[in-house]
C-alpha cells in the first residue's frame, strides 16, 4: 500500500480506482454474511464484535510489521497523530458499522444496501459544507435519479413490509452520513501516515470498542453460546468484507481521493442484489428492479461528472 497521499492524483488513475471497484465489492458481501449470521439469532453487537475478532489479529500483525520495518514512521507516531486517527477509526467502522448492522434487522440486505449506497453524495455535500472544497452543480440530476429509485422501493417496501421500515431506514441513512465524515476526515490521516498504517490504526481502535461494547452486552458466555456456523460466517464477514476491502478502499482514497474513490461504488449494490437473491430469497420485484437501475443510473452520471469536475480542477 501507498504510504503517502497524493496531492494531485490524476482523475484517470486506473490502479487507485481498480482499488475503489475492488473494496466496494467486497464491502458489498457485508450484508449477506450479516444476514445469514442473524438467521442463528446472534445479536448485533456480538455480531460486530465477531467480525472484529476475526479481523483485530490481521491488523495488529500488520502494524508490528510495519513498525518494524518503518523507523521513521515510530518516530512520526506522536498524540497528535495517533489520537485523530483513533477517533476518525472509531467513527467509520464502530459507529457506522455498528448502525448498519443494527439496520439489517429491519430492512433487507439488498435494500440497505442501496440506501448505503449514497454516502458519496454526502462525502461531496460535506466537502462543500465543511471541507472547503468546490460543489458542481452538474452532479445534482445523478444524485436526483438515485433518490428516485431508493424512494421507488421503498414505496414498495413500506405498502408491502412495513414492519420496521423507517427504522431500518434511519438508522442506515445515519450511517452513510457517519461513513461520508470518515471518508472526507480520512484524507488527512492517510496523507500523514500512509494508507496501510492508517488502517491498521483505524480498524484496531475499532474492533476494541466493537469488543467491549460486546463484553457489557453478553460477554464470554454470549460467544460461548454461538452456533459454529455463526463462527464460519463471522471469518467470512472479517476477512472478506472487513480486512480485505479497508485496505484496499483507504488505498483507492490515499491515490484518487475520497470523493472519486466514493463516486466508483456501482457495482456493491448490484453484487448485494444478486447474492441477497439467490442465497437469502429476497423478493425482486420489478419496483426493485427499476429502484436499483435508477440508482445505478444516478450513481453514474453522479460519478461522471464528478471525474470530470476533478479532471477539470487539476
Amino acid at each position: 500500500m501507498s504510504s503517502a497521499a497524493t496531492t494531485a492524483a490524476p482523475a484517470n488513475d486506473v490502479l487507485g480506482y481498480g482499488f475503489a471497484i475492488a473494496g466496494s465489492v467486497l464491502f458489498a458481501t457485508k450484508g449477506i454474511f450479516i444476514k445469514l449470521a442473524y438467521g442463528y439469532g446472534v445479536s448485533t453487537e456480538i455480531l460486530l464484535a465477531l467480525r472484529m475478532l476475526v479481523a483485530l489479529p490481521v491488523y495488529l500483525l500488520i502494524l508490528v510489521t510495519l513498525l518494524r520495518r518503518n523507523p521513521e514512521l515510530r518516530a512520526r507516531l506522536t498524540l497528535s497523530i495517533l489520537l485523530p486517527s483513533m477517533l476518525v477509526g472509531i467513527l467509520g467502522y464502530y459507529i457506522s458499522s455498528y448502525l448498519d448492522f443494527a439496520a439489517l434487522n429491519y430492512i433487507t440486505a439488498q435494500y440497505g444496501r442501496l440506501v448505503l449506497f449514497t454516502y458519496p453524495f454526502f462525502v461531496v455535500l460535506f466537502g462543500a459544507l465543511f471541507f472547503g472544497q468546490r460543489f458542481d452543480w452538474r452532479m445534482l440530476p445523478g444524485m436526483f435519479i438515485a433518490y428516485l429509485g431508493l424512494m421507488l422501493i421503498f414505496g414498495w417496501s413500506l405498502a408491502e413490509t412495513p414492519d420496521g421500515l423507517m427504522l431500518g431506514t434511519a438508522l442506515v441513512l445515519t450511517a452513510a452520513v457517519t461513513f461520508a465524515f470518515y471518508q472526507l476526515l480520512a484524507k488527512r490521516q492517510i496523507g500523514r501516515l500512509g494508507s496501510g498504517f492508517f488502517t491498521c490504526i483505524a480498524m484496531s481502535t475499532a474492533a476494541v470498542c466493537a469488543l467491549a461494547h460486546a463484553g457489557l452486552s453478553g460477554g464470554v458466555a454470549a460467544f460461548e453460546a454461538l452456533d459454529p456456523m455463526v463462527w464460519v460466517l463471522g471469518l467470512g464477514l472479517g476477512i472478506f468484507a472487513t480486512v480485505l476491502p479497508s485496505f484496499f478502499m483507504n488505498a483507492a482514497i490515499d491515490r484518487v481521493g475520497p470523493r472519486a474513490n466514493s463516486a466508483t461504488a456501482a457495482l456493491g449494490p448490484v453484487v448485494t442484489t444478486i447474492f441477497a437473491a439467490l442465497l437469502l430469497s429476497e423478493p425482486f420485484t420489478l419496483y426493485h428492479a427499476a429502484g436499483t437501475a435508477l440508482v445505478i443510473l444516478g450513481s453514474t452520471l453522479f460519478g461522471r461528472a464528478e471525474r470530470q469536475a476533478r479532471h477539470r480542477k487539476s
